[in-house]
C-alpha cells in the first residue's frame, strides 16, 4: 500500500523541489501542482506532490500516520486522532448521496 505523506519544501527549482520529512529528504516533482516556495507543506505520493497542505491538515495527517504506527505496535494512539473524538464519522462530500 502506498500512502501520501506531508513534506516541507526546503529548496524549490522549477518543476522539482527538495522536500524534507523527519530528517528524510527527497527530490519531489511539482509538475502537478505548479510553483512552490520554501516552507510550503506538500502531500507527496511516490515522489510527486499532489497538492499543497495547510499546516493544520499536514499535522492531522502526520498524527494519523503516527497513530496507525502506535496501534500496530500496541501503544496508546487515541490522542493522535483528536479531530475524530466526540463526533460522528462522515463521508467526504463527493461520496454522499442527496436525500430528498
Amino acid at each position: 500500500m502506498c500512502v501520501g505523506v506531508p513534506m516541507t519544501v526546503i529548496r524549490a527549482d522549477g518543476a522539482t523541489a527538495l522536500c524534507e520529512r523527519r530528517a528524510e529528504q527527497r527530490l519531489v516533482s511539482t509538475a502537478l501542482i505548479g510553483e512552490v516556495v520554501i516552507g510550503d507543506r506538500l502531500l507527496v505520493f511516490i515522489d510527486s506532490a499532489i497538492r499543497k497542505l495547510d499546516p493544520d491538515e499536514a499535522q492531522q495527517i502526520d498524527d494519523a500516520l503516527d497513530g496507525l504506527a502506535a496501534a500496530i505496535e500496541g501503544r496508546p494512539f487515541e490522542h493522535l486522532f483528536a479531530d475524530l473524538i466526540d463526533r460522528e464519522p462522515e463521508l467526504p462530500p463527493h461520496l454522499r448521496t442527496e436525500r430528498h
